[in-house]
């Protein structure tokens, strides 16, 4: 959503004038007056809604040939507001931690998604709660998933095999969070492991492991609680 906030001089709109943008920036409905301002509004909407962070964008409508979207001769600000859906929290591993943060994250409000190369355990029988069961193996399941910057990630799996199989997959997206459990020994082999294929330093540095914030948790929920209180503390501060 775009709106009109301030407004000076001689403006198409003024303020309260709104519009509505697509992930795509296509302008759905409404105008805040048309032109090469509206367009670059609708640029910086695709942004916001991939980011997920809202904007305030000023721009003077003067001189043309120094960049300005306009001759009019006023200035506009317009507040863009991305109007997310609930946030997605998506779960590698069907085991007594993937179970618990099922439950907890639900509670919580997120949107959960269960994936396991086990079917058995990846289903609403073995594991009530999630919104979508996606039994596959790590890599498939990814390619089978709308990850966006309002997407949680939190792989609980039952080995380093399995992270280092998914991981340079998951680092391709704009995930809000990417969590690995395991040891800091584990981490440290996992993510040489990651540099040795190729992974470069700034895409680990996404990583959050071991994930959770550390309360001393030892029990399936307690890590559940650290991890959903680390993904909190996260979506809170950006």
């Amino acid at each position: 959503m775009c709106t009109v906030v301030h407004t000076s001089g001689s403006v198409p709109r003024h303020a309260a004038a709104k519009m509505l943008v697509g992930a795509d920036g296509i302008i759905i409905c409404g105008t805040i007056g048309g032109g090469s301002v509206e367009s670059r509004v609708a640029e910086q909407a695709r942004q916001a809604l991939a980011d997920g962070q809202a904007r305030l964008v000023k721009y003077h409508l003067a001189n043309p040939a120094a960049g300005d979207p306009g001759v009019c001769g006023g200035e506009v600000d317009v507040f863009i507001d991305p109007l997310l859906s609930s946030p997605i929290l998506v779960i590698f591993g069907a085991g007594h931690v993937g179970r618990a943060l099922v439950h907890l994250a639900k509670w919580i409000g997120f949107r959960v998604v269960l994936t396991d190369d086990r079917a058995e355990q990846c289903s609403q029988a073995a594991c009530p709660g999630a919104d979508q069961y996606l039994p596959a193996a790590p890599h498939d399941a990814v390619s089978k998933l709308h990850i966006d910057a309002s997407t949680y990630i939190a792989l609980v799996m039952r080995g380093s095999p399995f992270d280092i199989e998914v991981l340079p997959l998951l680092l391709h997206t704009p995930a809000a969070y990417i969590g690995v459990i395991g040891s800091q020994r584990r981490w440290i082999t996992t993510s040489q492991a990651l540099r040795d294929g190729g992974v470069n330093e700034a895409d680990l540095a996404r990583v959050h492991a071991p994930i959770g914030l550390e309360i001393g948790a030892e029990t399936p929920e307690e890590i559940a609680l650290s991890i959903m209180a680390e993904i909190i503390k996260l979506r809170r501060q950006s």
